[in-house]
């Protein structure tokens, strides 16, 4: 029999109540499953913060493990009631944190960060919270074994912060390591190097890790458990009348990603397409209940195109470099991204014209991009225009392209309440038709596209 991999997330791991709601849903499952966790939430956060001051501050590295010390022994005896049981795997608690204090004064000491300290560095909210949920599963009768990715084989391409899985390397170790038939506890969002290393799989990077292994295993499926009621045709905190989605196609899953929805990382389905392994999406609050919310899988159009969701994201940027033919003059969108890539600065979507390149970035990236243009100024660009606190809104369903008079109606309805749309983009994929606002505008914009197409 298939396994099926499990992948719990850090908002199902805030509480007491929500380690009950786990231990819930692997008993209902009643089989093996290989189980993929994030960070308890809001310790990724916590450690990125506290890499910059341990650099000159060394008191704040005893700060840093006496608050996850405690916090991790406040759950521990939430959740186990015997003493000696519940000692024991607070040792264990400490011992990983012992490792991790080390890698924090080795900064201090060196004056810096480099690379594949801050990879090893974070990946300790996943580390800790497989642990923490291998011990507790135990202590409720669970039979269950902490797997960790170095030890497993999950080799990358040996890229730091947002790594990708070496399928090549990873599918036979991997497949090997989780054959027995048993309860493997995982924790996501890092991969090992052919050297060793430890490599993030970059923010969000756990759902990635969990269809990763569920690749090399050949998994049944990969069950997403949120708390959210799956995909739903738009954020229902806007939209109270959003209608939920019961099934998805990979592209229209990685659009919607990709556009904002939060519930998948944008990677996830990646790993998945070639072996047409299905995506689970279920609600941790109706813990037990294992009858899929919204499924994502290989979907069949018939030449008919169906609109599934209007979804949008606030963290798009727009970079305007403006100059008289740069759009077809050989060699300056390769000079500029070439600049962006060596400084890290993930490039999001690209729209030419004769007279403009608009880079599309993350809104963080945006004064850093600025900067390093006027600094290394690109031939022929005499311009150089940064447009920030923007919002895209996205149409997504698989063939929307084909379907007459979306774009218009699109266009119209936002029109019609007095929005000025800045872009608006058809054709980039046979899956997605998007347009971009001023951020003030975007609620109603939302609001009036969704009834457009949503009645």
């Amino acid at each position: 029999m298939k396994k099926i991999v499990v992948k719990f997330g850090g908002s199902n791991l805030k509480t007491k109540e929500d380690i009950g709601k786990i231990i819930k849903t692997i008993r209902a499952y009643n089989r093996p499953l290989v189980i993929v966790v994030s960070a308890f939430y809001g310790i990724t956060n916590y450690l990125t913060e506290g890499l910059e001051t341990v650099l000159d501050d060394e008191t704040h590295i005893t700060a840093m493990i006496d608050f996850m010390k405690n916090l991790k022994r406040e759950t521990l005896e939430e959740n186990i009631d015997d003493e000696v049981f519940r000692a024991a795997a607070y040792e264990k608690v400490k011992i990983r944190l012992e490792q991790l204090h080390k890698f924090l004064l080795g900064i201090h000491y060196i004056g810096e960060v480099p690379d594949f300290i801050e990879d090893q560095v974070l990946s300790y909210g996943e580390k800790l919270s497989s642990l923490m949920l291998t011990l507790i599963l135990k202590y409720n009768g669970i039979d269950s074994v902490e797997a960790m990715p170095e030890d497993i084989g999950l080799v990358t391409d040996g890229a730091f912060r947002n790594a990708s899985i070496d399928f090549e390397r990873s599918t036979e170790p991997v497949s090997r390591a989780l054959s027995e038939e048993r309860i493997f506890i995982i924790p996501g969002f890092y991969g090992v190097s052919a050297e060793g290393r430890v490599n993030l799989l970059g923010r969000g990077g756990s759902d990635y890790s969990a269809a990763a292994i569920a690749s090399c295993i050949d998994a049944e499926s990969l069950d997403v458990w949120k708390d959210v009621n799956g995909y739903m045709s738009a954020d229902p905190g806007l939209i109270p009348t959003a209608r939920r989605i019961e099934n998805l196609s990979y592209n229209e899953a990685a659009e919607l990603s990709y556009f904002g929805a939060k519930i998948l990382h944008p990677r996830t389905v990646e790993p998945l397409l070639k072996q047409k392994i299905p995506v689970k999406i279920f609600n941790i609050n109706d813990a037990g209940n294992i009858h899929p919310l919204t499924v994502i899988g290989e979907q069949k159009l018939n030449g008919i195109s169906m609109l599934k969701s209007v979804t949008y994201s606030d963290s798009f940027a727009i970079l305007k470099l403006e100059g008289a033919g740069v759009g077809i003059k050989e060699g300056i969108l390769a000079e500029v991204t070439t600049l962006l890539d060596r400084n890290r600065i993930n490039i999001k979507s690209v729209v030419t014209s004769q007279t403009a390149i608009n880079i599309y970035l993350d809104s963080p990236d945006l004064t850093g991009a600025k900067t390093l243009l006027e600094k290394y100024p690109p031939h022929a660009v005499t311009s150089i225009i940064p447009q920030d606190n923007l919002s895209i809104i996205a149409l997504v369903g698989d063939g929307l392209i084909h379907s007459q008079g979306l774009a218009y109606r699109m266009i119209g309805a936002v029109a019609e309440q007095g929005i000025d749309l800045k872009i608006v983009s058809v054709g980039a994929s046979d899956s997605a038709v998007y347009c971009v606002v001023d951020r003030n505008d975007r609620e109603k914009a939302v609001m009036v596209i969704h009834e457009a197409f949503f009645k």
